[in-house]
């Protein structure tokens, strides 16, 4: 069997530059066919991740993607990006709720050029809701839904549990992921195919921006010895005085700032230079015993909805019915059994969620439609 394009040829994607999980979309979608056009910063963005385009051991998010630079907040830019926008079929975007809007390439805006383009916004606490405006990373989304504490261990730190990473990231998604590709490109090859979804191959996938962190040393061999395994004070997860936990990730510098001002730590010798690793140790230690003098509530009450990049560890119930996820409507209540409501949000054709069948319970009706009477 000859199919002579990828599944996504003919579809071209506007992705406007980020870190994280949007330039890995952009990425699966690019090594799927799409052409995908990256709209890059003329100036650099200060408090963000130093990703250096020329060096190939930390872009390779960016590989089989097209990529321009502009200023978007000049009019006559913003203008290129929007004709840009009119000519695609998807766009992507990381920014913060409101950011585009500002710079006036927001939803509306594309729509009105382009009434069918497939417009997606990728951020942690979603575009509505008490935290949305509030900064955050990996651990402290994981630590609000209620999973980070399924891994929990006797007297050791919570961690990320089984099944997210394997099973439901190198497995489910990426085989829906495959299918919807194939699904697509049948529509105009006329031809199916079979998907071969392995769940060692999907984590491998999905740990692209590992791959990154260790291709450029953030991720020596040894564990515990980088800030993104446990040994910085600003990216762990601290005990509290009612024995729950809270997540810390400020890895910018301008969110590790407003970190010390709020514990009023600014000044601690141990604290005031961020990436001296002869610190960590003692400025965790500190951190632990701060955080021990109150309960997680306390904290709550500090650091929520501010940019520390701070969540409490909660367990399944409090997840379920913290403010955050209910104006969310994060999770649904069917048969009378709390669980996730689906996802991602989706503006329109939201279709009702049924309750499970009886087992065989539709089997007459299904033979009727195949036109086979028992």
């Amino acid at each position: 069997m000859s199919i002579p394009n990828k599944p996504l040829s003919g579809i071209r994607v506007i992705e406007f530059e980020g870190i994280g999980p949007c330039p890995l979309a952009g990425m699966m979608l690019a090594d799927m066919g799409a052409e995908v056009i990256q709209i890059g910063r003329k100036t650099a963005n200060s408090n963000a991740a130093n990703i250096r385009a020329k060096d190939h051991t930390q872009n390779f998010c960016n590989r089989g993607k097209r990529s321009i630079l502009l200023d978007l907040k000049a009019p006559e830019d913003a203008n290129i990006a929007l004709q840009l926008m009119a000519s695609a079929q998807v766009v992507i975007e990381g920014f913060r709720p409101g950011v585009m809007e500002k710079l006036g390439l927001g939803p509306n805006e594309s729509m009105a050029l382009n009434p069918s383009v497939i417009y997606g916004r990728l951020t942690g606490w979603g575009q509505t809701g008490p935290l949305a405006q509030a900064a955050g990373h990996d651990p402290n989304y994981v630590a609000l839904s209620g999973a980070l504490h399924a891994g929990s261990r006797p007297c050791q730190k919570p961690t990320v549990p089984l099944t997210l990473v394997g099973d439901v990231g190198g497995g489910t998604m990426m085989l829906l992921w495959g299918i919807m590709c194939a699904l697509w490109q049948s529509q105009t090859t006329g031809k199916g195919q079979v998907i071969d979804a392995a769940i060692t191959d999907g984590a491998i996938y999905s740990s692209s921006l590992l791959w990154m962190m260790h291709n450029t040393g953030m991720l020596p061999p040894e564990g515990g010895k980088s800030w993104a395994d446990g040994a910085s004070p600003w990216n762990d997860t601290y005990l509290c005085a009612d024995g729950r936990y809270i997540t810390i990730c400020a890895l910018e510098p301008k969110f590790y700032g407003l970190l010390l001002d709020y514990l009023g730590l600014a000044q601690e010798p141990c604290l005031t230079q961020q990436w001296n690793q002869q610190h960590w140790p003692q400025a965790q230690a500190l951190l632990q015993q701060v955080f021990s003098e109150h309960t997680q509530s306390h904290w709550c009450g500090v650091f929520e909805g501010t940019d520390v990049c701070f969540a409490p560890v909660l367990d399944f119930d409090q997840a379920a019915s913290h403010p955050h996820n209910v104006a969310r409507q994060a999770f649904i209540k069917l048969d009378g059994v709390t669980q996730p409501a689906p996802a991602p949000k989706m503006a329109h054709d939201q279709t009702a969620i049924n309750s499970p069948p009886a087992m065989g319970q539709d089997g007459e009706a299904i033979l009727a439609e195949l036109g086979i009477t028992l």
